[in-house]
This record gives C-alpha cells, structure tokens and sequence, in this order.
C-alpha cells in the first residue's frame, strides 16, 4: 500500500480494460487521478469502445477508495482539447507526476477501409504523443511517463504463427503506431533524462479486455472459420505465449505500471517492459 501515495496520475483510456486496471490500482496505491476516455465509438473499429456510464464507474471505483479523481470525456487525438482537459484536472489538483498513456484501438480486418489505418495510427500512437507533450510542461524532477505498446505490434506484418496477423489497414496502423512507440520512448529518454524524469513502455501481449474479447481479434486468431467464437479463438490464443496461457489480465500489467508510476522504479528509464509470458521470446522480437 501506499507506493505512489502522494502523487498525481494521468491516465488515458481510462474507462475500461486496461486503463480501469491502472486507475484503480494507482488509487488503491495512495495515487490521485486524472481519468480521460473518448467514450464514443470510431467508426472504422468494428468493436464498441467505452461509454460516458463505463468512465463515470472508473470514478466511483477511485472514490472508493478514498482517492480524488477527475475524469473527462476526451479524444487523445485532439492535443487542443488534452491540454484544455488537462491544465483544468492539473490546477484542481495542484500537480502531475505520471503520465499512462494508455488509449488505443484494434481496427482489424481485411474489410477495414482505408480510414481504420489513420484511426489506428493517431489514436495508437499520435494519441500517445499528444497525451505525453502536454503533460511534459507539468512535470517535474522525479515524474515518470508510461506508454502502452503491445508485443502483437511488433512482429512483422508477414504473418503470426502461420496465420495472417494484424490484417488490413488498421492491423498496419497499430502495428506502425506500436512499433514507433519502442523508438519514440527511447529518444524521450534520452532528452528527459537530465531533468530526471523517466519514460518507459509497457508491451503486453493477448490482454483479457473488450479489444481482445471482440470478432475481429476472434477472426484475427480463426481465419479458418467465417465466425469464429470466443471458444474457438481461445484453442489459438495461447499459441502467442511461451507460457501455458491465453492471455495476461489487465491486473498483471497494471503491477508493471504501477512499479513504473512509483519511486521504486527511480533509475529506471529507456525501458520495454514486456508483459507478455515469453510472447516476445517465442516471436522473436
């Protein structure tokens, strides 16, 4: 308890799945939060992403426990509306010290127009860097900045254990978005590191949440059936694992985010922290 009691967290993509995850286990830790999500649908992404009501849950949970808490309804993509949100969130409650930028979208599928690349990529990657370039005014010695990648961003378009991986053009936007990560957090490490703030990314593989949980990745894992389940899909999904497993919980990435986001972690910068249960190993990567 208490590991990053004291500070105040950003987290995008706050709603759902991951980033409910990282929000409550940053609050639970002693952290205030700063909860944004879109809570709209994209029209390339064939999946429903969170609604106003999931956002206002990812509230009740901070409040319960004992945390204070913003929370805006926000596109990452739109750096005007992030710095309006945030500089608004930062002066309630009096500072900033970590940076989740967490949102992202999987617009998979050989059937996805041209648009779920542009969607992928600015939601998945510019959406990153809008997120952390308003907040870097902010931050101060010891702040850290966390961005979500994925080690299925990171293997080659080519293919995925024989199967055709990432498919479409927004399975080639997210994985340019995820790749462009790797090297963007990197070089800020670099530049951040003599004001001591540090920049990681965490790389989870098959993730348990509404992304994973939907008929494009099902159809991404089984494109031998025309409507694969969510049974049929879980035969494959372990195939991406060294380990004996279908997927991480969004918990399990949490614990990483919350090492990153606490004084624990005070030298460590210029990281990919892979939570994946050897994913990256068995891929290559």
């Amino acid at each position: 308890m208490n590991r990053v009691a004291g500070k105040v967290v950003l987290v995008t993509g706050a709603a759902r799945g991951q980033g409910r995850s990282h929000v409550v286990q940053l609050a639970d830790e002693g952290a205030d939060v700063i909860a944004f999500d879109l809570c709209e649908n994209i029209d390339s992404n064939e999946y429903p992403l969170a609604t106003e009501a999931d956002l206002e849950d990812t509230r009740k949970l901070v409040e319960k426990s004992g945390q204070r808490v913003v929370t805006a309804k926000v596109d990452v993509r739109d750096r005007a509306a992030l710095k309006t949100a945030l500089d608004s969130a930062v002066a309630e409650l009096g500072r900033l010290d970590v940076v989740v930028a967490n949102a992202g979208i999987a617009p998979l599928g050989p059937e996805v127009p041209v648009e779920g690349f542009v969607d992928a990529f600015d939601v998945d990657f510019v959406g990153v860097i809008n997120t952390i370039h308003v907040a870097i005014p902010h931050l101060q010695e010891g702040a850290s900045i966390i961005a979500t990648g994925s080690v299925a961003g990171l293997v080659p378009q080519t293919g995925l254990n024989g199967q055709q991986a990432l498919q479409g053009p927004g399975g080639d936007g997210y994985g340019l978005a995820k790749k462009m990560i790797w090297t963007y957090t990197n070089s800020l490490a670099l530049t951040l590191g003599p004001k001591s703030i540090r920049v990681n990314a965490v790389h989870p593989t098959n993730c348990n949440t509404d992304m994973l949980q939907s008929p494009p990745m099902y159809r991404t894992f089984r494109p031998d059936l025309p409507n694969p389940t969510a049974e049929d899909a879980k035969v494959t999904f372990p195939f991406m694992q060294a380990m004996p497993t279908p997927w991480v919980e969004p918990s399990d990435v949490s614990h990483a985010v919350v090492f990153l986001a606490s004084d624990e972690s005070r030298f460590v910068t210029g990281q990919q922290l892979r939570v994946d249960a050897g994913a990256g190993l068995k891929l290559g990567v």
